[in-house]
């Protein structure tokens, strides 16, 4: 591919798990027309390639580059059609993980290089699974030392399937060690933030109580029972270039709803 275009204007960056494209398109789409933004990363989209609802969201005015499975998993990036120089330099597969899953997709858009991540949920400390997620995560972020080196303007977000810490959980007492909270998960994700990545949301809230991911169960979303989990990490060299990021708790409020909601960040590149 040709040489990487710099997007020089705002880029709105935002992180989504939809948790079903098929049953959450509408959804998407009505989002990307309220929030417009520039680029979107999806998780769980759960979706075989040949489904991808391509022709969908081009009349919505978004490009598309996916990675895809029945069932589960599956990640998407999206790029407004405005930004020139579509998908570059795409990786679907990192050498240190041999893993039929779905969960990574990179690519340059605008200049700015974007990891889009569904992190292994664990299932239960001690589980085999869990022992699988932390390894998963030392050899992600074997990659993602090797992807800063190339690309200074790296972002790196998604579904990570970790509270950072206490803020990110509503009641810290309850969930205690458990699954998404554990030390060995959260130094995990310590490690890679200190390559030189930041939370782009602790740039701007540094109080607790701000979630993006609600259960089914309970009326968690109406009693904010929530965990932070959803995740848009930004290299040193975009940290100043950082003016927003939020959460938005809209569409957690439509029928049907994913039980994450969008996070974004605003760059002035």
């Amino acid at each position: 591919m040709g040489a990487s275009i710099a997007y020089n204007a705002p880029m709105k960056i935002a992180s989504w798990n939809v948790n079903s494209l098929k049953v959450r398109l509408p959804h998407l789409t009505q989002w990307l027309a309220d929030a417009q933004p520039d680029v979107v990363a999806l998780q769980e989209t759960k979706l075989e390639d040949a489904k991808f609802p391509v022709d969908e969201l081009a009349a919505a005015g978004y490009r598309a580059v996916f990675s895809g499975q029945k069932t589960y998993n599956g990640v998407a990036l999206l790029a407004r059609a405005g930004i020139d120089g579509g998908f570059e330099d795409v990786v679907t597969d990192i050498p240190q993980l041999q893993d039929p899953q779905r969960r990574i997709l990179a690519a340059t858009i605008g200049g700015v290089r974007v990891v889009d991540l569904y992190v292994v949920n664990g299932k239960a400390v001690g589980d085999e699974k869990y022992a699988y997620k932390l390894d998963w995560l030392a050899k992600m972020r074997e990659f993602l030392a090797g992807e800063l080196e190339r690309h200074p303007n790296l972002v790196v977000l998604g579904d990570f399937n970790i509270a950072p810490d206490d803020r990110d959980v509503y009641d810290p007492a309850t969930w205690g060690e458990d699954i998404l909270c554990s030390p060995p998960e959260r130094d995990a994700l310590k490690r890679i933030t200190e390559l030189g990545l930041h939370d782009s949301f602790r740039l701007f809230e540094p109080a607790g109580e701000h979630f993006s991911w609600w259960d089914y169960r309970q009326a968690a979303f109406r009693r904010n029972m929530g965990l932070r989990i959803d995740l848009i990490l930004i290299a040193d060299a975009l940290k100043s270039a950082a003016k927003a990021a939020t959460i938005d708790r809209t569409p957690r409020t439509w029928e049907r709803p994913s039980d994450h909601t969008p996070v974004t960040v605003d760059l002035d590149i």
